[in-house]
C-alpha cells in the first residue's frame, strides 16, 4: 500500500498535469516538478527552473543543471561571461555552486543511478577533457548547463571561489529506507566531487515521496509578526528599534530557513562577502560593540496593512525593499551564535512604511535605492509600463510576475505566470523577428536602453504583450509535450525561432514590429489553425540544410542572425 505521503504527492502532480492546457509526458512533468522542488530554497522562477531541465538521450544521468555565483543563477549571457568582466569584481571566497539533479519516477533509490552520475561527471567536471570528445557521449543540452560552471571556475580561479558541487538524487520512494550500499555510493560522490575539483565541497541528497510533498505543500506566508523595543507612529508610517534576536525570528521560518520571498521586491540580490558586509558581520560579531543600529542605515519594509498587539507589529503583504545586504548578513552571521551572545539583545533600526499604492510603493523602492549605484536593469520592474502590463494581465487572469515568483508564492498556477525576462524575449522573437537575440541574450535584454525601449513601449498596445507571451507558452508546451522527437537541445535553442515561424505563417508575412501583432492580439488568436508539427519539422529542416553550410554547433547557429535571414530566404508565402 503507497504512503500517504505517495498518495498527496501523486495528486500534487496529476494536478499539475490538468492545470496545463496540454498535460505533457509523465517523466517530463516529474522532471520539472523534481527540479522545482530540490531547489526550492533557490527561489527560482519556472522559467528558469524550465531553463535548467535537461533530461532526454545521452543525458549522462542528469535531468537538472544549475549554477550559482553568491545567490544568482548564471546564464550564459551572464556579466561574469563579459570580456570586459573584471574578476576582481567578485569577491574572493564567493560561493560558486554546481547543482545537479536526478529525477526517477520509481519508488527507490539506486545504486545504478548513482553509478551513472558518477561516470558522466567524472568527465563534465574534468577541464582537461575536450568538448569534442564531450560531444561525442553527452548531449548538447547538458554539456552547455555545464559549460557554464566549467567557464565560471576558470574565469574566477584568481579569485578562489568556494566551490561546491551537489546533487539531488530524486524519486517517489521512502528516503528511511534506503539501502546502505546507496548511502555508501552517495559519500564515494560526494568524495569523487572534491577530487574532481580541487577544494571543492560534495554534496549529495536524497529527496523522496515525503520531502516532496512537503516542499511542494509550503506556502510562504507574507502575514508576519515582528515584535519591538520601541517605536514611533506618524499617521500609516513606523519606525521601530527591534532586537535583532526578534529580527531574525522575523526573517526565518519555523525549521530557521530564510524566507527569501519577503525580498521579492528588493532591487538588489545578496552581493556575499563584499567589504561592507563584512564590516556588518564584524559588528554583529564583535561582543564589546556599539549598538548596531548606531552603525548602520537600517531596513525598510513596505506591507498593505499593520496593527499592534502588545509590543508585536502584524504585518500584511510583507516586503523588504531596502536592507536586503543587512537582512542577509544579519541571517548568515547570527543563525548559529550561542543564545547567550550579546549581539542578539542589540537592535537594528526598521523603517515600516503602510501603502497599497503600486505607484508609491514603486517610488518607495527606487528612492530607498538611490544611495549607492544601481544597475538601470535593476529598476525596470518600477516603470510605469510594467505596472500597466501587470494590471492588463490581471484582468485577463493571467499573471505578470515584475517581482520574480511572487504570484507563484500566493498559489497562482505556473501555466498563467510570465516574468519580465520571457515577455522580453517573446516580443523580439515574434514582434520584431530576432529570435537570435532571444536565445543569446536571456538575462541581458534588459540591460540597454535602446533594446529595452524597443521592447517595452507606449507605443506598444497591452494585448499585444499579453498575446505574445501567450503564444510562447503556447510554443513552449508543445514543444515539451513532443520531448521524445525533439532534444532537449532542440527546445532550448529553437523555442524562440519556432515562435517567429509560427507568427511569419499565422500572418503570411515576417514581422519587423511588435504593432503588426495587433490585429492577431486583439482577436485573440493562437495558433489553433496550423499545424504546429509541420512548423517544426519545416524549422528543424531548415536548421539541418544551414548547419551543412556553417559549421558550429546548434547554440552557436541559433544565437546568429545570419541563420534567421537563411529561414526567410527559405520561407514562402
Amino acid at each position: 500500500m503507497p504512503s500517504n505521503e505517495l498518495v498527496l504527492l501523486d495528486q500534487i502532480l496529476q494536478q499539475g498535469q490538468a492545470d496545463r492546457a496540454t498535460p505533457l509526458p509523465a517523466d517530463e512533468a516529474f522532471e520539472l516538478f523534481a527540479c522545482e522542488q530540490a531547489l526550492r530554497d533557490l527561489d527560482l522562477s519556472a522559467d528558469e527552473v524550465s531553463g535548467g531541465v535537461v533530461g532526454g538521450g545521452n543525458d549522462g544521468a542528469i535531468d537538472g543543471a544549475y549554477v550559482f555565483l553568491g545567490s544568482s543563477l548564471l546564464e550564459e549571457d551572464s556579466d561574469v561571461f563579459d570580456g570586459d568582466f573584471a574578476p576582481s569584481s567578485v569577491e574572493v571566497g564567493t560561493r560558486l555552486l554546481l547543482w545537479l539533479v536526478q529525477a526517477k519516477q520509481e519508488e527507490s533509490f539506486t545504486e545504478t543511478a548513482i553509478d551513472l552520475v558518477s561516470s558522466s561527471t567524472s568527465r563534465l567536471l574534468n577541464l582537461g577533457e575536450s568538448q569534442e570528445d564531450l560531444k561525442l557521449l553527452y548531449s548538447d543540452a547538458v554539456i552547455d548547463r555545464v559549460n557554464i560552471f566549467r567557464k565560471a571556475l576558470q574565469k574566477l580561479a584568481i579569485r578562489h571561489p568556494a566551490v561546491e558541487v551537489r546533487f539531488s538524487y530524486v524519486t517517489r520512494g521512502k528516503t528511511g529506507e534506503i539501502n546502505a550500499k546507496v548511502e555508501s555510493k552517495a559519500r564515494q560522490l560526494e568524495g569523487q566531487f572534491s577530487s574532481l575539483v580541487p577544494d571543492a565541497t560534495g554534496r549529495v541528497n536524497f529527496v523522496g515521496a515525503a520531502e516532496l510533498w512537503k516542499a511542494a505543500s509550503r506556502v510562504p506566508s507574507y502575514t508576519l509578526k515582528l515584535t519591538y523595543l520601541e517605536n514611533a507612529t506618524s499617521g500609516t508610517s513606523h519606525v521601530a528599534l527591534v532586537t535583532l534576536k526578534d529580527y531574525l525570528g522575523f526573517l526565518t521560518d519555523d525549521t530557521g530557513v530564510l524566507r527569501r520571498h519577503i525580498f521579492d521586491w528588493n532591487v538588489r540580490d545578496y552581493q556575499g562577502d563584499v567589504e561592507v558586509n563584512q564590516e556588518i558581520r564584524d559588528s554583529l560579531l564583535d561582543r564589546e560593540g556599539v549598538e548596531f543600529w548606531w552603525l548602520n542605515n537600517g531596513v525598510t519594509i513596505v506591507c498593505s496593512k499593520t496593527s499592534i498587539v502588545g509590543k508585536t507589529y502584524i504585518l500584511d503583504d510583507v516586503q523588504i525593499v531596502n536592507g536586503l545586504q543587512t537582512s542577509h548578513t544579519i541571517f548568515r552571521a547570527l543563525a548559529q551564535v550561542d543564545e547567550d551572545h550579546p549581539v542578539l539583545a542589540r537592535s537594528v533600526l526598521v523603517r515600516i512604511l503602510v501603502t497599497t499604492d503600486p505607484g508609491e510603493r514603486d517610488r518607495v523602492i527606487r528612492a530607498t535605492n538611490r544611495q549607492t549605484a544601481v544597475p538601470a536593469a535593476s529598476l525596470r520592474a518600477t516603470d510605469e509600463i510594467q505596472r500597466e502590463i501587470e494590471a492588463h494581465f490581471l484582468a485577463n487572469g493571467w499573471f505578470y510576475d515584475r517581482r520574480k515568483n511572487y504570484y507563484r508564492n500566493i498559489g497562482k498556477s505556473a501555466e498563467r505566470i510570465v516574468g519580465i525576462p520571457l515577455l522580453a524575449q517573446s516580443v523580439m522573437a515574434m514582434g520584431l523577428s530576432q529570435p537570435h537575440n532571444s536565445r543569446a541574450r536571456p538575462s541581458s535584454l534588459l540591460k540597454r536602453n535602446d533594446e529595452y525601449s524597443r521592447i517595452f513601449s507606449k507605443s506598444i498596445a497591452l494585448p499585444i504583450y499579453l498575446w505574445a507571451a501567450r503564444r510562447q507558452k503556447e510554443i513552449d508546451l508543445f514543444l515539451l509535450s513532443t520531448h521524445h522527437q525533439t532534444s532537449a537541445s532542440e527546445r532550448t535553442n529553437l523555442r524562440f525561432h519556432m515562435s517567429m515561424l509560427a507568427v511569419a505563417r499565422l500572418l503570411g508575412r515576417r514581422v519587423f514590429n511588435p504593432a503588426q501583432l495587433r490585429g492577431v492580439a486583439e482577436e485573440g488568436k493562437d495558433f489553433s489553425d496550423l499545424d504546429l508539427a509541420a512548423v517544426l519539422a519545416e524549422l528543424k529542416q531548415y536548421y539541418l540544410d544551414y548547419a551543412k553550410l556553417k559549421a558550429g554547433s546548434m547554440e552557436k547557429n541559433a544565437k546568429s542572425g545570419e541563420f534567421v535571414t537563411y529561414i526567410f530566404t527559405r520561407v514562402t508565402f
